[in-house]
């Protein structure tokens, strides 16, 4: 059965536009570190006979008949996440990251309430305090950020200001921050302050399950991530804690409910209703792709790719932040070119040489978010292809010239040309290429 047939039938329109979508992938070089190309039987699970199922509730809890098949699924999911991660309890049921960092707020902290996040031109995500997002509209956050002078954190500085705000929960976690996590320093001080630690990992999921980055799983309360980015899987999130709050005396005394309980609350009947099963079906299929030695070598590959990525871009003097990365993140500063606040100049002439990225702010920006002077660069979508060390060289080169002609179309043109013919050599899904 083709279902692309089907849609061709339905709707031509969408069909086309499909296939030009796909070709746009096929043919590009995708660096944006959020996106990755997720399995084959992913997509065919997010397209299946579970997207017709409604089944609030949770296992053996539901609220609608017809849900036995439905169960088995969502329990299969729950155990292959505690297994991959180690966690002690995992809800498998947020419908993405936000709504999953949501939940956690939900759950632990009351209105006003005053935490510690970080910031957001610094590295940290809109959900770590923006004032333009719930989580900065509607609670107290107190922002951590990088040393300027290294651009890193200084976990001794977040010591500091913890003491002085006595908040009720710190954010570990990163969007834009190329350089590792110590998940135990934060979990340190979060138990010297009385302050539940949330550890959002969206970002390096697929490193933590792969063994490439520390897991916060053995020490922070609670750890949200999503199923896509360098997981691989479909878009949506999951929720792992721990069983029993530790600060449940000092702030839920009233309460029966033990940290697992306080989540899976949070998040149904409290956030959500029912959840999306056609995609629990694909976050089950994904955490199986996980736990396979093959997944491991491609979570390392992704870290070597980045440091060899970063290193070629530094050595055609292109600045980094931090100078390097850690992680599956690059963050390039347009400052030094003569490019402050043209980072949308940028992503737009990169966008026209077939190298997808994204504008993005530097620490202390001068500019704005929407005219920032950065570009932020990942490595896990081109590592799904199969590229490895000899192809960051070219895709740097292909960068490089792009910033240094400040965006001129007759390079970004030059470049795209290279880009074809990297891209011809990776298949995006072997045997459905468009490519001939």
């Amino acid at each position: 059965m083709n279902l692309m047939n089907d849609i061709f039938e339905a709707d031509s329109e969408i069909a086309d536009l499909i296939l030009k979508e796909l070709k746009r992938q096929e043919e590009g070089i995708e660096l944006i570190p959020s996106e990755n190309y997720t399995y084959r039987a992913v997509l065919q699970a997010v397209g299946s006979v579970f997207t017709n199922k409604y089944s609030e509730g949770y296992p053996k809890k539901r609220y609608y008949g017809g849900n036995e098949v439905v169960d088995e699924v969502e329990q299969i999911a729950i155990d292959r996440a505690k297994q991959l991660f180690g966690a002690e309890h995992v809800n498998v049921q947020p419908y993405s990251g936000s709504p999953a960092n949501q939940a956690v707020y939900f759950a632990l902290l009351n209105l006003k309430d005053k935490y510690l996040g970080f910031n957001l031109t610094s590295g940290g995500h809109l959900t770590h305090g923006s004032h333009v997002n719930f989580s900065g509209k509607n609670y107290t956050c107190v922002s951590y950020d990088v040393d300027p002078k290294t651009e890193m954190l200084d976990m001794d500085n977040v010591r500091k200001l913890a003491i002085q705000e006595k908040p009720k929960m710190i954010i570990s976690g990163l969007t834009a921050y190329p350089r590792a996590i110590d998940f135990k320093a934060f979990q340190e001080i979060c138990e010297e302050v009385n302050a539940y630690q949330l550890a959002d990992i969206s970002h390096i999921a697929g490193l933590v399950a792969g063994g490439a980055h520390m897991s916060p799983v053995p020490y922070a309360d609670v750890v949200t991530t999503t199923t896509h980015k360098s997981l691989r899987g479909p878009r949506g999130a999951i929720i792992m804690c721990k069983t029993e709050d530790r600060l449940h005396d000092l702030y839920h005394p009233t309460s029966k409910k033990n940290l697992a309980q306080l989540i899976d609350s949070a998040v149904f009947p409290g956030l959500q209703g029912g959840p999306h099963d056609h995609v629990t079906a694909a976050k089950a299929i994904t955490f199986k792709e996980a736990m396979k030695p093959e997944f491991k070598e491609y979570a390392q590959q992704i870290v070597k790719n980045a440091k060899a990525l970063a290193d070629e871009l530094m050595a055609l003097d292109i600045k980094l932040v931090s100078n390097g990365t850690d992680n599956h993140l690059i963050l390039i500063d347009l400052r030094p070119d003569g490019l402050t606040g043209e980072g949308k100049l940028i992503q737009n002439a990169l966008d026209a040489a077939g190298i997808t990225t994204n504008k993005n702010t530097v620490p202390y920006e001068p500019s704005t978010p929407f005219n920032p002077s950065g570009i932020r660069l990942g490595t896990p979508a081109i590592t799904s292809r199969g590229m490895k060390e000899s192809e960051m060289k070219v895709i740097a080169s292909g960068i490089a010239r792009v910033i240094k002609s400040k965006g001129d179309k007759s390079v970004s043109a030059k470049v795209h040309e290279e880009i074809l013919e990297l891209t011809k050599e990776f298949p995006l899904y072997p045997g459905l290429s468009i490519l001939k």
